[in-house]
């Protein structure tokens, strides 16, 4: 079992002190995340999305934090793929630097970076961005076991070019897949790469999402490996928020996800801003009821069908709590087929000291009880 810290940089009432402040408060909870025992870190990728997330620049973040760390993994968790956000060949240069400077410490992670905002500020093509991403780790994969790369294939055409420098580790980092649906989880088996996936609709859909992954691996022929490597693991995001005081905690962790649910809501689904107030007292679990009620709404409005999915981001059954709360969850997810769990401790509203506070417990508590296992 592995443990990681995922950040996005949210944050509310986003000005640009604040901004600057959360930042800076990532890299602190990174440098502590490795003195707390966690294996890797991840940095998403996202552009001009306001509140959700304000990483655009992850290969930055990450170069920063490979430098004031030793030994802890630095995963981009993802690298938006499309070819107007990045040329894979730059991404393969990009990305072999810092493993060479972190001493063959990288994950690589893909994804699509789909919303209407992004792709628009980009100019990417939405109809093309499954395509450009599979076209893409197929490129990065070659790229680093060729002495020169040459690739003909539907999108793109590269003349012979050695591609440098080459990557610390051998014969490259490991490639993951941006899962959230069954056929991405399917897609990343075919193409023998790990998967990242939300799991925000609790255990039970991990276990289902493991499941299917398990089945494509099963049937898969190695007919669309990207890599003469192959890399099979299945990582799951946990939000979390662990104090001694377990009623806070609580109250914290779910006012956290109240607003990552609707700030995602708000670039992928064209809800309204993100409630960005903290009450003090206020029954956050209620709240974050309201708040799905209100999407089911507006969904039946629009005559859009509510699938599960729909309203996955507003499931408070996380490890929110005490370390016992954290480590039978996690129990559940081990149980659901998670070869490792990915914490998303960095919230909008979540104050620094709470987030510093849930790795303390999780070095302390949580991670001991499953090394001792």
């Amino acid at each position: 079992m592995k443990f990681s810290v995922i950040f996005e940089a949210q944050l509310a009432d986003p000005t640009v002190e604040r901004e600057h402040q959360v930042i800076r408060d990532c890299v602190e909870q990174a440098v502590l995340a490795e003195r707390m025992g966690f294996d890797r870190i991840w940095a998403v990728e996202h552009h001009s999305l306001k509140w959700y997330a304000h990483m655009s620049a992850p290969e930055i973040f990450l170069t920063w934090v490979a430098a004031r760390t030793r030994t802890i993994r630095i995963g981009h968790g993802v690298v938006c793929m499309p070819f107007g956000f990045n040329h894979p060949v730059r991404v393969a240069e990009r990305a072999a630097m810092l493993d060479l400077l972190s001493g063959g410490r990288v994950d690589l992670g893909a994804g699509r970076g789909g919303t209407e905002q992004e792709t628009s500020l980009c100019g990417v093509d939405r109809d093309r961005t499954a395509q450009e991403v599979e076209e893409a780790l197929r490129i990065i994969g070659r790229a680093w076991q060729e002495e020169e790369l040459e690739y003909h294939g539907a999108l793109l055409d590269i003349d012979p070019h050695p591609i440098l420098p080459r990557p610390r580790q051998t014969p490259h980092p490991p490639l993951f897949l941006a899962c959230s649906r069954t056929e991405t989880l399917e897609q990343a088996a075919e193409l023998g790469i790990g998967a990242l996936v939300m799991g925000f609709a609790g255990p039970e859909s991990v276990a289902g999402m493991r499941a299917a992954y398990d089945r494509a691996l099963a049937r898969r022929d190695g007919d669309r490996f990207v890599s003469t490597v192959v890399n099979d693991h299945f990582s799951v995001l946990c939000p979390t928020i662990v104090l001694d005081d377990r009623e806070e905690a609580r109250r914290i962790g779910i006012r956290g996800q109240r607003f990552f649910a609707q700030s995602i809501g708000h670039w992928y689904g064209g809800s309204g801003i993100p409630d960005e107030a903290v009450v003090a007292g206020a029954d956050e679990a209620a709240e974050l009821r309201r708040a799905a009620e209100q999407v089911v709404a507006r969904l039946h409005e629009q005559h859009i069908p509510v699938r599960p999915a729909s309203t996955a981001t507003f499931n408070a059954d996380h490890a929110y709590g005490s370390a016992d709360d954290a480590i039978a969850h996690v129990e559940r997810l081990r149980q659901a087929g998670a070869d490792e769990v990915m914490c998303l401790v960095q919230m909008g509203t979540v104050p620094q000291e709470a987030c510093l506070e849930t790795l303390r417990q999780w070095g302390e508590k949580v991670i001991p009880h499953f090394r001792g296992a």
